[in-house]
């Protein structure tokens, strides 16, 4: 599990992986993700910040932004600004964004979700090991996966990432439906 007291090994490793792609991520295939893409593991049911319950599989369908974060991670509170406009701007075309907070509690989330004007469902990722397991290497934060309608993994970044480079994985994803 990633920590606060490591930050200057975050760093690093952050600095070292930026924007690392996943196998296959050249030479997509005419729906915008690699014909080898690993499909994505959504039989996960989380909390979101008001305690419902969060099921991935119902996001299959959509095209999905999973966001690995932390509140203490610099590179998170840059890219969560970008977050918040492409899922106004895609939302009606099928974008779905989720945060997936790695080990902060709720009422600390709570609070950095309503600072930050996040519009999208900030899920409660302390102790949930499975996830990050099923999602991973987490080797640093941000990791963020865009996610196909088919629910197949297409791009993977780790470390911060602009905007516009997740806005051209969004748009051909949205624009290809299957």
């Amino acid at each position: 599990m990633l920590s606060r007291s490591k930050p200057v090994a975050l760093a690093v490793v952050l600095a070292l992986t930026a924007a690392v792609p996943v196998a296959g991520q050249t030479g997509r295939g005419t729906a915008g993700c690699a014909p080898d893409a690993k499909t994505a593991n959504l039989n996960f049911t989380l909390k979101d910040l008001d305690g419902r319950d969060v099921t991935l599989s119902a996001y299959k369908g959509k095209v999905v932004l999973l966001d690995f974060w932390a509140t203490w991670c610099a590179p998170c509170k840059v890219e969560i600004p970008g977050f918040i406009e492409l899922f106004s701007k895609y939302r009606s075309q099928g974008l779905q964004v989720l945060g997936f907070a790695v080990d902060d509690p709720v009422p600390a989330l709570k609070a950095y979700a309503k600072e930050m004007g996040m519009n999208y469902p900030v899920l409660v990722g302390q102790g949930r090991n499975d996830v990050l397991e099923a999602f991973g290497p987490m080797v640093g934060l941000p990791t963020t996966l865009i996610i196909g309608r088919d629910g197949r993994i297409c791009s993977r970044h780790m470390g911060f990432t602009p905007k516009d480079r997740f806005e051209r994985d969004i748009r051909t994803l949205l624009t290809n439906l299957l």
